[in-house]
């Protein structure tokens, strides 16, 4: 492992927390050492208050910061004298912790410090930075990982054995600290946590992190438990009906919509095919403190029940012997591994499970390693069930809020890269969901560059090409749970006698036929939908309300709705709603150039706003107005509706 440092990139960061942030930034980029809100840093400072009296303050991270991103507000500053005291009181609870850490915080708003803060403080050294690196926890989770650590390091490192974060560790370290460290130690390694750097600058501390890693990453080379190596394995075989009836169990069992995505890279299947994979995935997280996003163990495997009742058996063996009386979490699996599969995870959001995801690439890093060292071992079972039903974390249950309504589910949006359709996905984002897009234009795929977005270049006339499509959404979100058929053309204006064979057959064809061809495909992973598939047509005005010189367009769209009412007929008996939203004059498209709409307007001698107004409601109709319905008829306000058809146009005497 190399050091970052660059003396121009670190003098860009100024003001007196700069050095902070630079240093907290480039261990955060690293993740081998930090990974999804792991890892914290601190400076201790000396600030005159307003009184004009010289006080010592720790700065150290808040919750909910990833190092990786940090400014200088995620820093918290805390009174350093009174937390140091904290650490001489022979007894503190956490909640009786955060509370004094709260209101010993001197910057109004500021986010909470981390429950390591005490430990931070007791440390005697201005700056300290505090890692999970991998190379650290392989040799800690090894045979021998004590004697190992102090092999390594001999007086450069304090080593304290496990103990969960928080007052019990801080009390401890202040207790043996001071007794063990020596001019030469320039760290502390938590045997089975990670692993903590100090010095008397941003600078010294950080390189001094880079050197304590690198020592392990050495001794791992030297002991060829380094490399991993891992056969080749047999392909993935998992079809995607059978992965969203996974998602669909895990969901049922967890109480509410879960997204599934699935690593099947050579990597995880090989590990998943491993001929110890019991033995290897059924001790524990690399640290404990995965066990707040993943639960103690994966499933291995598709049997959930199983997994339920197993995990039921640990909440109850433990919860019975605990102090404090302890609310279960759903039993539902984080992790599943399974050799026709490989991996998935199962999260609220895309971003939980891809974080998920993450923890386990790593995790299988630091097994395999351990491995060859001579074997794994995790932390005992205990001390796992103690972070996972931690005082703290029950608490955020109680608090916990509502989350956006489509949270866990997932929409499929054809024509998703303009206009209406465009505007579905933006609002089916801001409602909760994860959002496959589709269309014929390739800047679908980098529209949006976010965990639950995924956009593919994809012409849905080509039946092939939608399978395709289908088999990456699922494999990324685990199912399709929502359908917004946008896709269509719009011919230009002819005359019947004038229309020609092809250009019927190119309008039917795609406003009718892969309209079909798509819902064809969705169907088997709709129903089994957590909640029960929806779908939503985007048709037109000109199915109630047909307008001449669009003979090819009327025909195709009024077969698309009563393919849609058919549909609402036909899957009822599955869950599945249908209904179809008939938008007019929705001028905000690439249908509607400057140029168009001077000249309609022009031929109903109105000026272009009135043209646009030109409804019983003298309003303008947006796409924004077309997707926000459209997502709403997906909700629960219309969940005993199907087969409706809804009009977005301001008012028309036509349909009227």
């Amino acid at each position: 492992m190399r050091s970052l440092w660059n003396d121009a990139d670190a003098a860009r960061y100024s003001g007196t927390l700069g050095p902070r942030v630079y240093t907290s930034r480039l261990l955060g980029t690293d993740r081998s050492l930090v990974l999804h809100g792991g890892g914290n840093t601190s400076v201790k400072l000396r600030q005159t208050n307003l009184f004009g009296t010289a006080e010592d303050v720790l700065y150290v991270k808040g919750s909910g910061w990833d190092l990786e991103t940090i400014e200088a507000a995620g820093f918290t500053p805390v009174a350093l004298d009174y937390v140091r005291r904290l650490a001489q009181l022979p007894a503190l609870s956490d909640p009786q912790m955060v509370n004094e850490l709260n209101t010993h915080t001197l910057r109004a708003g500021s986010p909470s410090p981390s429950v390591e803060t005490i430990l931070h403080a007791i440390l005697p050294h201005a700056y300290v930075d505090h890692t999970h690196a991998d190379a650290v926890l392989s040799i800690s989770n090894a045979p021998r990982g004590r004697e190992r650590v102090r092999e390594i390091y001999g007086d450069k490192v304090v080593v304290i054995p496990y103990i969960m974060a928080g007052f019990d560790l801080a009390a401890y370290c202040a207790r043996e600290f001071a007794t063990r460290a020596g001019p030469q130690t320039i760290g502390m390694v938590l045997l089975s946590h990670g692993v903590f750097s100090f010095g008397a600058d941003a600078k010294e501390s950080y390189e001094r992190m880079i050197e304590l890693v690198s020592m392990a990453e050495n001794y791992l080379v030297s002991n060829k438990a380094w490399q991993i190596t891992l056969p080749a394995p047999q392909p993935a075989s998992t079809s995607r009906e059978a992965i969203a009836g996974l998602r669909r169990t895990i969901s049922d069992l967890a109480g509410n919509p879960l997204i599934v995505k699935v690593n099947d890279s050579p990597k995880f299947l090989s590990f998943a095919q491993h001929p110890q994979l019991s033995r290897l995935s059924q001790s524990g997280p690399a640290t404990p403190d995965h066990v707040l996003r993943t639960k103690p163990l994966p499933m291995l495997g598709f049997d959930v029940q199983a997994y339920a009742r197993r995990y039921r058996d640990y909440f109850e063996y433990h919860a019975e012997r605990a102090e404090e009386k302890k609310t279960m979490l759903d039993p539902a699996p984080r992790m599943v591994l399974d050799a026709t599969l490989g991996f998935a995870a199962a999260g609220r959001t895309a971003r939980d499970a891809a974080i998920i995801e993450e923890l386990y690439d790593h995790t299988i890093d630091v097994i395999l390693r351990a491995e060859s060292l001579g074997g794994w071992q995790a932390v005992d079972q205990r001390d796992i069930f103690d972070i996972e039903y931690w005082d703290l974390e029950q608490a955020k249950l109680r608090k916990a809020s509502a989350p956006p309504l489509f949270t866990g589910e997932v929409v499929l949006v054809t024509g998703a890269a303009s206009g209406i359709g465009k505007a579905c996905v933006d609002a089916f984002l801001r409602s909760g969901a994860a959002v496959v897009g589709l269309d014929r234009n390739v800047v679908i795929e980098t529209m949006w560059v976010r965990a639950d977005f995924t956009g593919i270049a994809c012409d849905i006339t080509d039946v092939k090409a939608v399978d395709a499509a289908l088999n990456a959404a699922v494999k990324r979100y685990g199912g399709i749970d929502m359908l917004v058929l946008n896709a269509g053309i719009f011919p230009s204006s002819q005359q019947i006698q004038d229309v020609s064979p092809q250009t019927w057959r190119s309008t039917m064809a795609i406003n009718v036929e892969a309209n079909l061809s798509v819902m064809q495909a969705c169907y088997a992973l709709m129903k089994i939908s957590p909640r029960g598939g929806r779908i939503v047509v985007i048709g037109s005005k000109n199915v109630p309300a047909p307008g001449p010189g669009a003979a090819a367009y009327s025909a195709s769209k009024a077969a698309l709705n009563q393919l849609a009412r058919v549909a609402a007929l036909e899957w009822g008996k599955d869950g599945i709603r249908v209904n179809s939203l008939h938008p007019n004059a929705v001028y905000d498209t690439a249908l509607w150039t400057d140029e168009v709409l001077a000249a309609r307007a022009a031929a109903y001698k109105l000026s272009v706003e009135q043209y646009k107004r030109n409804n019983l409601l003298r309003t303008e109709v947006a796409s924004k107005d077309v997707a926000e319905l459209a997502a709403a008829l997906c909700g629960p306000l219309f969940a005993k509706t199907t087969g409706a058809q809804i009009t977005v146009d301001g008012g028309n005497e036509r349909v009227v």
